[in-house]
């Protein structure tokens, strides 16, 4: 029968609460002054944007939030959503020198939350668009993490920047698909309204190649940026895929945060096909919303899944089941809807994955969530752009310094160029992007790979222009001023 909610909006409220809860002012504060404050600290480097923590850091020891804050956007604009969402365990927080001393790393990511939370509720904008505008006109596709890391940093050099997405609303794997006990949507979308705040213009429910030609934003932008992510997932290519329980993990996903938490439909038995990231994420919501069992089937073995550690171990503590080593090879119907999955075990061999041989058996589930990998945009970006040179991985050839691709005039970045990666990973793009087509609209711009100095900038410059020198000494005076 098909699926239906299965807890009521208190229960739904209680179990979907975030898992990293917001520091209280004297937690920040105790937590803050734990830092070591590193010169040319790992933390920095190992993160893609560039942040300087130990700077943000000693400015929460001194409650001057608002500078804590503008030192995070100014790097990072999404550092909000970054906060929340980051794997800091395998970034900032991994390379903490606490771990080197065989004590816990400084809780980075929730103290960049406690920053930027404060500047958010206060209505305090900490970036500022150029002052005057310098007449180039850009057109960014997708207003996903990339795309807003772009338009950001264009707007702050003076850029008149439009962005298009298909979405009624803006932020992409931010506002849509992120587990919803990492993140509420509404974070997403403030960050977007921080954007829109910076000049930058939004054109929504537009579908480049069907509302809107190529052609036409080639004639009227000095530059495009291809931020457009990754399409649907892969299909299986087993009978009775297409039943309607059988569903995109990043579709039950977007339910969840676009219906009210009650309203969202779940089986009691999910089986979620696939385990990386998203995959956990599926499972664990399944889970937190009501379901008697989730459980996740892979065709190889927990060695080899692609989810991190701590996201695996989150998951089984919620409930969840892993079954390895195993393969769908049917989904069971039932009054056409799904009521059982007929699985395989599987076997590995030179790192293939093969079918044993008669180990079928059956399984009952009323709900299969798909989290087997994306679809890459190729046959949508060679529609849209003929021309453009794509791998044999489906990402986007470029120059891996100014992210322009083999059109001069076009840039790329997030999953468009890398296949897919973490949030923090595209917005870095989409600010080299920004930073690539400032230097070849002006000329005289110069770029290259920007290595973060001590204080979260390249050396000898403040701000995204590269035009204000400012002496170390008097950065140092500054850091507790904002």
């Amino acid at each position: 029968m098909p699926i239906q909610p299965l807890i009521d909006a208190a229960t739904a409220a209680l179990t979907m609460a975030e898992t990293k809860p917001p520091f209280s002012p004297q937690e920040a504060r105790i937590e803050a002054s734990r830092c070591l404050f590193c010169f040319d600290a790992p933390c920095i480097m190992a993160c893609p944007t560039g942040i300087d923590v130990p700077t943000f850091i000693r400015k929460i020891t001194t409650d001057n939030l608002t500078g804590a804050a503008r030192t995070i956007l100014e790097a990072n604009v999404l550092g909000a959503s970054c906060a929340r969402v980051c794997p800091t365990q395998m970034l900032c927080e991994g390379a903490c020198v606490m771990l080197d001393l065989e004590k816990d790393p400084i809780q980075i990511g929730r103290l960049q939350r406690h920053a930027t939370d404060h500047v958010a509720a206060h209505g305090i904008d900490v970036l500022h668009a150029a002052h005057t505008k310098n007449g180039r006109r850009i057109a960014i596709l997708g207003a996903g993490p990339a795309g807003l890391g772009c338009a950001a940093e264009l707007a702050r050099l003076g850029y008149s920047v439009t962005v298009y997405d298909k979405q009624p609303a803006g932020g992409g794997l931010n506002t849509y698909g992120i587990a919803y006990y990492k993140m509420r949507p509404q974070v997403s979308l403030d960050e977007v309204r921080m954007i829109e705040r910076l000049g930058v213009e939004f054109r929504y429910g537009v579908e480049v190649g069907r509302d809107l030609q190529v052609a036409d934003l080639d004639r009227d932008h000095d530059a495009i940026f291809i931020g457009i992510g990754l399409g649907g997932a892969n299909r299986l290519g087993i009978p009775g895929e297409d039943l309607p329980e059988v569903v995109d993990a990043l579709d039950f996903i977007e339910w969840i945060h676009t219906r009210p938490l009650d309203q969202v439909p779940v089986g009691r038995r999910v089986a979620v096909l696939g385990c990386g990231n998203t995959a956990i994420d599926a499972v664990t919501q399944a889970k937190r919303l009501g379901a008697e069992q989730a459980t996740i089937i892979y065709r190889r073995g927990a060695a080899e899944m692609s989810a991190y550690p701590f996201e695996y171990e989150l998951a089984k503590t919620d409930g969840a089941t892993f079954l390895f080593d195993a393969t769908p090879v049917e989904v069971v119907a039932k009054d056409g809807h799904v009521a059982a999955l007929t699985l395989a075990k599987t076997a590995v061999h030179e790192g293939r994955v093969s079918v044993v041989p008669g180990s079928e058996w059956t399984e009952p589930f009323d709900l299969v969530l798909k989290a087997v990998g994306q679809e890459k945009q190729i046959g949508l970006l060679g529609r849209l752009f003929p021309g453009l040179k794509i791998d044999s991985r489906g990402r986007v050839e470029h120059d891996p310094t100014t992210m322009q691709t083999s059109l001069p005039k076009v840039f790329v970045g997030g999953d468009a160029a890398s296949g897919g990666r973490e949030v923090v990973n595209a917005v870095a793009e989409g600010k080299k992007a920004a930073r690539g087509i400032h230097a070849s609209l002006t000329a005289t711009a110069t770029i290259g790979p920007v290595q973060p100095s001590r204080f979260g900038m390249p050396d000898g410059a403040v701000g995204s222009g590269f035009d204000h020198p400012i002496r170390v000494h008097e950065l140092e005076a500054a850091l507790t001023q904002g």
